[in-house]
């Protein structure tokens, strides 16, 4: 049987490639082609491929002890790299958490934590937002193709509202009215559990959350007892420049998603939250199987060593920097008219292919997606329309790799100025 019907074409391809090797932000194919990697993974790999302290990790741990259930028996990764992700997670209010498979396992069980404490089941979640795949955590994501088509009823209830951002249309007083209106109509507020967001979007098109209006949601959540999450599973780990995207919203959540950047490319989740949530469950409500395997563990405590280091930081500044200097530059030089905003923040940024005059640059996206590739560089899309470049760029990167990047996206932009419009 052909390799490809072995797997279902369910799962959504953009680079019709077979990666084979990569190191920090370059990966070959089986062909022995190099590209520039500015996927990263997803966001998974914000310190690159095959980072020489993880990797060594990974095999320090495989010779000492592969797995074992931590809720069979407890094993020293485990219980490090908790103890050190609260610590990294920057509030001042004790925390708790239980470490999972993935994202979306995260989601999941914060849920499950709602549910417990607030004895409520009602969620409120946001248009664009994404939250996993599992059946749970696909009603949240506020978008319905692909994630729900033909899904019938999902768990709920759910129900979403306007994203507010200086980097789309929607105000402040939008997202407000929106969540009044939500009560007024649709449910009772004694009913909601929860409320869920990303302070970056994700797929959405890297948009930032207006910082009023999280500081006005976390008050209304505290009015009415619904617990705050916040999604970091693709902004945390320093994508934005803060350790966490929170700390640029000034709030201070009541549960934490992480995953993707948290073990440098192994599979590792976690629910982290006040501690007087974590600890209010009944024994064995929360744990898994695989959830906090040693060898992941160990990936995540080198992951944060590097995290703290002096010449991390620099790098990922020396990233900011270069990203912001060069779209301004493209700006200021009127590169091409379909070039819109440069949203969200930090180095979690996406660059918008607009015409001024003929809405989202969907098809040219696809085809300097295509162009790019053949040139030797991995791009992504995002957004509603998918028309945003997605720059998940490992944090890493050295400064002439990034620059070489760089260069063939802006020779790429600036043939779209001789473009046909859509």
């Amino acid at each position: 049987m052909a390799e490809h019907q072995v797997i279902s074409n369910a799962l959504g391809l953009i680079h019709p490639i077979v990666l084979e090797s990569g190191l920090n932000a370059e990966v070959w194919d089986t062909q022995g082609k190099r590209y520039i990697d500015f996927v990263g993974g997803i966001g998974v790999l914000n310190l690159g491929h095959c980072h020489p302290n993880i990797v060594e990790a990974i095999e320090r741990q495989a010779n000492k002890l592969t797995h074992y259930a931590f809720n069979a028996a407890q094993h020293e990764p485990y219980l490090l790299l908790m103890q050190q992700l609260a610590d990294f997670i920057p509030v001042d209010y004790p925390l708790a958490g239980m470490f999972t498979n993935s994202g979306a396992e995260a989601t999941e069980n914060a849920l499950k934590v709602a549910r417990t404490i607030t004895g409520r089941t009602g969620v409120i979640a946001f248009d664009g937002g994404f939250h996993g795949r599992t059946l749970a955590a696909v009603n949240l994501n506020g978008k319905v193709a692909p994630y729900k088509d033909q899904l019938g009823a999902l768990p709920g209830p759910v129900y979403h509202i306007p994203y507010p951002s200086e980097d789309n249309e929607v105000s402040v007083e939008d997202a407000k009215k929106a969540l009044h209106r939500l009560f007024q109509v649709e449910v009772d507020v004694k009913n909601i559990s929860a409320v869920i967001f990303e302070p970056v979007l994700g797929e959405g098109g890297f948009q930032l959350m207006d910082a009023a209006f999280a500081q006005y949601l976390e008050t209304f959540c505290r009015e009415h007892g619904i617990l705050v999450i916040v999604d970091e599973i693709q902004s945390g780990f320093c994508r934005t420049g803060e350790r966490f995207a929170f700390k640029h919203l000034g709030i201070a959540p009541d549960l934490f998603l992480l995953g993707k950047s948290i073990a440098g490319g192994l599979p590792l989740g976690a629910l982290i939250g006040r501690a007087e949530h974590l600890h209010g469950l009944n024994k064995g409500a929360l744990g898994g199987t695989y959830s906090g395997n040693p060898i992941a563990c160990a990936a995540g405590l080198a992951t944060l060593e590097v995290m703290t280091s002096d010449d991390f930081q620099t790098s990922t500044q020396h990233y900011i920097n270069t990203l912001e200097a060069t779209y301004h530059r493209w700006k200021e030089q009127n590169l091409t008219p379909w070039l819109g905003r440069l949203t969200g923040v930090g180095a979690m940024r996406g660059i918008e292919i607009r015409h001024p005059e003929h809405g989202a640059g969907t098809t040219i996206l696809a085809q300097i997606l295509k162009q790019a590739r053949e040139k030797g560089l991995l791009l992504m899309p995002s957004g509603v329309d998918k028309n945003i470049i997605r720059l998940l760029t490992p944090l890493t990167i050295e400064p002439d790799v990034l620059n070489e990047g760089l260069a063939i996206l802006e020779e790429l932009l600036a043939q779209t100025a001789n473009s046909e419009s859509q």
